[in-house]
């Protein structure tokens, strides 16, 4: 055989762009789940494609391309048949068996989201292999492998249901079985917002899928030697593209008329939901069918997620099933309305589009006869869920005996011996400790009375408030970062659709000083003024006494205790 460097070099930097997806599904996870399971979600997105990997190459690639049956491909361990009937053109096998492999670990990583927060480690390798043998390998063959599906003319380039869907409906059937996480519906049944730990995290993953998704739908091309086929992928990336900005579009519209503010964690779910729409026919839509797939991707994603929280009971954290079940299924029927030939909207009538629909039946119930027994299976012996008490501490700790994933912003509290920070030169010892010898101490003037003023307010007033102290006189403050709210409990928010029940703390600074020589009264006049906007949360100041102050470095106390050196 004669290979093709331009078309191998294509189809191997497909296989390194999906792969990298990996990383992007692992941080959209991590940001939309709570910070005591990020190390948890790391772990499962990692062991998904490392015990994929071989499970594929033994067993799933040959049942995938191993033959031309109608139901399945064949057995070919380790991938030693021939498959040069089947190879894209110039293209080793090496490269193709790699590619297809980065393929069914994506389908395999999309159940962790949904089942995030509650399942069982354990329990999650082994339904996650069985993905990666079986599930996927046996639907993929029904489209991609020469399958009945595929014989039928069933149309998915790139994997809306072959990956996405077949992922999404494993994810679905999985969190139904595991039921929601503790405090996720109250005792009538309502929703409650449980909210994500990092939509900066959950950002820069959406960003990293839609860049790997250029080689996810562009390299499914698996050539490269052709103007034909050059248009083609050039078209690819247009319309793969073009879907996702105005599903992204749309969704913040959406969310910002229905929850009267644009929602960012929603808003990344509609980026990923025009580019999983978009899959199954970016080759053979034109980019308007691309901007009306975008464009309806949006509505089922908000809604879908809605309604599969609200309506359904049942929990998804990070949105998987609204995202890959219902838009890899809409833009897998949508391809039957929208392809320039066939689409029902170019004239080419029913036929197409009931295709495109018996192929996605036929998916999801061969995806919810296989999960449902896995997954009852797995419930049933070594258990699917996590305790509550595990669950509760969360599973970074129970699962992989780590405390925190964020150990180094925690703070450090020093036990028993350690090294601690010398005293400046020229200081004894003696003398720095002088506040544990109360006996000892200088006793305080009785003039000298000493006021401690803390004010609470908006983080805009700061620099204001600071300068008007400053020019009074008081030089010793002490600022803090806080979250607070006053009588009115803050203001209402809403997280994927669902309004948050708590008390919605808002960001302010705490200043805090201690006077004797300024007058208490000139303190508070001045704050008051600077703090005054007249909207609600201009802020509170509270007056204590203060029984006495002490210099440690000096061991001064009371009023030379806060004059300057």
């Amino acid at each position: 055989m004669e290979y093709s460097a331009v078309n191998t070099i294509w189809i191997l930097l497909g296989a390194a762009l999906v792969f990298f997806m990996q990383a992007g599904f692992a941080m959209v996870e991590t940001g939309f789940t709570r910070a005591k399971n990020a190390g948890n979600i790391i772990m499962k997105n990692l062991m998904d494609f490392a015990i994929g990997t071989p499970l594929y190459w033994f067993t799933g690639f040959g049942i995938m391309f191993g033959g031309s049956g109608a139901l399945i491909g064949g057995l070919d361990p380790l991938v030693r048949g021939d498959y040069s009937g089947i190879l894209p053109s110039g293209v080793p096998l090496p490269a193709f068996l790699i590619f297809q492999t980065v393929f069914c670990a994506t389908a395999a990583t999309i159940v962790s989201g949904a089942m995030a927060e509650r399942t069982k480690f354990i329990s999650y390798c082994i339904y996650s292999a069985v993905i990666s043998a079986v599930v996927y390998p046996i639907s993929g063959h029904w489209i991609w492998g020469g399958g009945w599906l595929a014989q039928m003319g069933f149309h998915d380039f790139a994997g809306s249901t072959a990956v996405h869907m077949c992922g999404g409906v494993a994810a679905l059937i999985g969190a139904k079985i595991l039921g929601p996480r503790i405090g996720k519906y109250d005792k009538d049944g309502n929703p409650k917002a449980i909210l994500g730990h990092s939509l900066t995290l959950g950002a820069l993953g959406v960003f990293i899928l839609w860049f790997c998704w250029f080689g996810f739908n562009g390299c499914s091309t698996v050539a490269m030697d052709s103007d034909e086929v050059i248009y083609s992928a050039g078209n690819i990336f247009v319309t793969t593209n073009l879907a996702a900005a105005v599903a992204t579009v749309a969704t913040m519209i959406i969310t910002w008329i229905r929850y009267k503010k644009p929602d960012i964690s929603m808003t990344l779910n509609g980026s990923l939901a025009g580019l999983v729409a978009i899959t199954a026919g970016c080759d053979v839509v034109s980019p308007v069918g691309a901007f009306f797939i975008g464009l309806i991707a949006a509505f089922i994603v908000v809604f879908g997620i809605e309604f599969i929280d609200k309506v359904c009971k049942i929990d998804d954290p990070v949105g998987a099933v609204g995202v890959h079940c219902l838009c890899g299924a809409g833009g897998t029927l949508l391809t039957g309305v929208f392809a320039l030939d066939g689409g029902l909207v170019y004239g080419g009538g029913l036929h197409m589009l009931g295709v495109q629909f018996v192929g996605v039946i036929a998916v999801i119930a061969w995806v919810t006869f296989t999960m449902v027994i896995t997954f009852n299976v797995l419930k049933n012996t070594i258990g699917l869920r996590a305790s509550v008490e595990e669950e509760t501490k969360g599973l970074d700790v129970t699962e992989h005996n780590l405390a925190s994933s964020y150990a180094d912003f925690m703070p450090v509290v020093f036990m028993g011996k350690g090294e601690m920070a010398a005293p400046a030169a020229g200081v004894s010892v003696e003398k720095a400790v002088t506040v544990e010898h109360f006996p000892s101490a200088k006793p305080v003037s009785k003039e000298a009375k000493l006021t401690k003023v803390v004010m609470v307010f908006n983080q805009a007033r700061f620099v204001a408030l600071k300068d008007a102290l400053t020019e009074l006189g008081v030089t010793g403050m002490t600022i803090t970062q806080v979250m607070g709210c006053g009588t009115q409990k803050g203001h209402s928010n809403f997280y994927r659709g669902v309004k948050v029940e708590e008390v919605a703390l808002l960001p302010k600074i705490k200043l805090e000083v201690v006077v004797s020589k300024v007058p208490v009264e000139d303190v508070i006049e001045t704050a008051k003024k600077a703090l005054y906007t007249g909207n609600i949360g201009d802020g509170k100041i509270f007056v204590y006494d203060v029984e006495n102050v002490v210099k440690v470095r000096t061991g001064e106390q009371g009023f030379d205790a806060l004059q300057g050196e």
